[in-house]
């Protein structure tokens, strides 16, 4: 479980300074660089989408050849680009940055990091290794933000990326190159040839449909719950409290999804989860503006809010086996990445109660797919 332990850190570590730390670094500059809350968040935006476009072909990679040198290479290259990013003067700069970024997130993430998983760990032992370093991974925003805010109050935000960059590149790079491991056995058909036949399938592309819209409804709370709750005539502080719970309760989530699996199938498990979640996003309008109802809409929309990331590489794994798995998942990613990416700014132009409706319709959306491949699958067929 060494490899497991490495990899539970690493993504810590990874979502923390790839990613959430970015949030931190908006309003100061913001002053610095003379630019507005909207250019700076495309920049963001930009690194989500290019992680998924080049997704197909980090996966094609990990296929053929594992992940070590991959993600050791990309970790240096995630830790390089943070230093890149503290010299950043204006706009087109710090885009430059965070299409390195994207890129460096792809090769060192969770698409990467479960395929590690998926090709050494057998069946029986595969969802309990998930379940472990997305456990801790689930703490990356709730570490990393105060530890990247402490950092900015005190150093200033340039010198805050320098600290991140380099304690990032001393960690992951040496973790990644030690630990991560590919047995030795496997040998994996042509990526194209795996996804072909994948795409000629029904049941991918109702497990695309199913996660493309319930990661486009997590992707819009994530984002806009804590402006929600503000226009619902909540506190600023009652607001950010409650919108944090959702990385507690996606850790629980995870738990609770990975034990069910042990007696249930994944597909029927995951959408339930998802028809729960569509059944908050309608309980937020309505009940939202008490503290009760606000809480409860919050707590159940957020024991779903970490549940695809266990149950997709699951499935795909369960369906296709792991010789291929992270070609296919690279497929899979590409307009699940996409939605991530356009979710958010979509459901803003909407208006708050269009917008829930619309997340509680992406994850009734989600649940129908789910259990259409389930009866596809259990009738075997796949056409």
């Amino acid at each position: 479980m060494r490899m497991v332990a490495a990899l539970a850190i690493t993504q810590t570590a990874g979502f923390g300074v790839l990613y959430y730390a970015f949030s931190v670094f908006i309003m100061p500059m913001s002053r610095e660089l003379r630019a507005g809350v909207p250019q700076l968040t495309g920049a963001l935006t930009l690194s989500i989408l290019l992680s998924g476009l080049v997704a197909p072909l980090i996966g094609g990679w990990l296929d053929r050849r594992g992940g070590r040198g991959l993600m050791t290479l990309g970790s240096a290259l995630g830790a390089g680009a943070l230093l890149a990013w503290s010299q950043v003067q204006n706009l087109v700069q710090l885009y430059l940055v965070c299409a390195v970024l994207g890129v460096a997130s792809a090769m060192v993430l969770y698409e990467a990091a479960f395929a590690v998983i998926v090709a050494w760990f057998d069946a029986a032992r595969r969802p309990r290794a998930l379940l472990a370093v997305t456990i801790v991974a689930g703490f990356a925003s709730s570490i990393f933000l105060p530890v990247t805010g402490l950092l900015v109050e005190r150093y200033g935000w340039r010198a805050a990326l320098v600290v991140l960059a380099v304690a990032y590149g001393l960690l992951a790079v040496p973790l990644h190159w030690l630990t991560v491991r590919r047995r030795a056995a496997e040998r994996p058909p042509p990526s194209r040839a795996a996804v072909g036949a994948a795409l000629r399938e029904r049941p991918f592309w109702l497990l695309a449909l199913a996660f493309l819209a319930q990661t486009g409804a997590v992707s819009v709370m994530g984002i806009l719950l804590v402006t929600y709750l503000i226009a619902l005539g909540h506190s600023p502080v009652f607001a950010a409290a409650v919108a944090g719970l959702l990385g507690v309760l996606s850790v629980t989530g995870r738990v609770v999804t990975t034990g069910l699996q042990s007696r249930f199938r994944v597909a029927p498990v995951a959408a339930a989860v998802f028809a729960l979640q569509g059944g908050a996003a309608l309980l937020l309008p309505i009940a939202g503006r008490g503290v009760a109802g606000a809480i409860g809409a919050v707590v159940l929309f957020g024991l779903g809010f970490g549940v695809a990331t266990i149950a997709r590489p699951a499935l795909l794994a369960e369906r296709y086996g792991t010789a291929a798995y992270a070609s296919i998942s690279g497929a899979l990613a590409l307009p699940i990445t996409v939605a991530k990416a356009v979710a958010p700014p979509i459901a803003a132009m909407m208006g708050f109660p269009v917008a829930m409706i619309a997340v509680a319709a992406c994850c009734l959306t989600g649940t129908v797919g789910l259990i259409a491949y389930d009866r596809l699958v259990s009738r075997g067929l796949s056409a």
